[in-house]
């Protein structure tokens, strides 16, 4: 594959909707040809300490951001017509299902594709756990700042330029 969208989202509390951060990396012809790191200001504003404690963002951060729709005005056009790739896509499908939903925004029909699913089959039990940095290491990539939502899209994009 190449031409994709990888994408990762950072919540602000459990719920999927709470979309704080988002990264994407454009790959077209095989090549990283742009990113987009966007702060979003969540609905409701509320952050729990888990979710704060794994990527590092709270209220103040998001404070000042555009709600999704307003990042998404963005986003979409560069997506428009590739494939999606997330590291647990369920996770990433998720929270860009509800976040449409929570915002009665149309959700258009996105292909998703996982490279945690894909390293599964690609490495199996010859790596010691299926997860971002792991994988990432495994094909290459030093993944630095993980759990930074453009961070985490990088290390997806080269997962999946070696093995999808």
């Amino acid at each position: 594959m190449i031409d994709f969208a990888a994408i990762d989202f950072e919540t602000a509390n459990r719920a999927p909707s709470s979309v704080c951060s988002v990264g994407v990396v454009i790959v077209r012809d095989g090549l990283v040809t742009g990113k987009i790191y966007r702060l979003v200001r969540p609905e409701p504003e509320e952050y729990a300490y888990w979710n704060t404690r794994v990527h590092g963002l709270k209220a103040s951060d998001t404070r000042d951001a555009p709600s999704f729709p307003v990042v998404w005005q963005e986003i979409a056009p560069a997506i428009a017509g590739l494939p999606l790739v997330a590291h647990n896509s369920s996770f990433d499908e998720g929270c860009l299902r509800e976040v449409h939903r929570a915002y009665g925004m149309d959700y258009p029909p996105y292909t998703f594709l996982c490279t945690c699913r894909a390293a599964r089959r690609a490495f199996g039990k010859t790596i010691a756990n299926h997860q971002l940095h792991t994988v990432a290491a495994r094909c290459g990539f030093d993944l630095k700042n993980h759990h930074h939502a453009l961070a985490d899209a990088e290390a997806c994009a080269a997962i999946a330029l070696k093995i999808l």
